[in-house]
């Protein structure tokens, strides 16, 4: 029968020493603070010596959300234009249609003669006002035999809610406002007007304080015209003819 060989007692005593150093150096590396910068210079030394390198993180596939369907898909990393459009000029052509601006601008003068005939319906089927167009314009007439008295340029006060409507029914159109006086060829030589020509620019004057009394109407919309008998729309040789050509016009230029 085989006997086994004895133990050294030293190996008992070398087997302690070892495990109690290794619970001193623990308990070192459980009190000791870690210097983080020096260990990743320590880990960096050590890659480059063994050659160790950490393993390769894939990228993030970009994501992208669907219109259609609220789901998130993978957005394809090789996108190309399927199909561009780009705009060229040519500067000998011009940039709007001159049909087109007239047909816009006639169509305009067409709205607002609606609009202004709507609102002084019951001035001009008294007679008192008249509303047509006239190539660039929308014109309001107002008769003279309503609005002034003879050779004078004082509106009559029964006139006065007659301008509060015209001025009402132009309060919401924005074009510039143009007011023209005209008188008949008769001559005119008072002590307070010289001629037809101061005459038809007061009446014209009377009119543009009477309108500019409303807040909405400011100055610069507005210029003042006086024509005397130069501008007649029709003949001066009867007295139906020559009361027509006594008139103060309102004018809304079109643009």
């Amino acid at each position: 029968m085989l006997k086994r060989k004895a133990i050294p007692a030293y190996i008992a005593i070398f087997a302690d020493l070892m495990t109690l150093l290794l619970c001193f150096f623990v308990l070192l590396l459980s009190m000791s603070e870690l210097d983080v910068i020096r260990l990743k210079m320590v880990s960096q030394s050590l890659h480059n010596a063994f050659g160790v390198t950490p393993p390769e993180v894939p990228e993030t596939i970009p994501m992208g959300t669907s219109i259609i369907k609220q789901t998130f898909s993978p957005n394809p990393s090789d996108v190309t234009v399927i199909e561009q459009v780009r705009q060229t000029g040519d500067p000998s052509k011009p940039i709007l249609n001159t049909s087109d601006l007239n047909l816009y601008l006639q169509a305009k003068q067409q709205r607002q003669l609606q609009q202004l005939n709507e609102a002084l319906r019951e001035q001009i089927d008294e007679g008192i006002l008249q509303v047509e167009t006239r190539q660039d314009r929308v014109v309001i007439i107002i008769d003279e035999k309503a609005s002034f008295p003879s050779g004078q340029a004082t509106i009559k006060p029964d006139f006065i809610p007659v301008l509060e409507d015209i001025a009402a029914a132009l309060a919401d159109i924005e074009d510039p406002l143009i007011i023209s006086g005209h008188t008949d060829d008769r001559p005119l030589n008072t002590s307070e007007y010289r001629s037809n020509w101061e005459l038809s620019g007061s009446r014209a004057t009377s009119v543009l304080h009477e309108l500019l009394r409303y807040p909405q109407y400011e100055a610069a919309r507005f210029r003042v015209e006086g024509y005397a008998d130069t501008r007649p729309i029709t003949g001066n040789d009867t007295d139906s003819g020559r009361a027509r050509n006594r008139r103060v016009e309102i004018a809304v230029l079109t643009q």
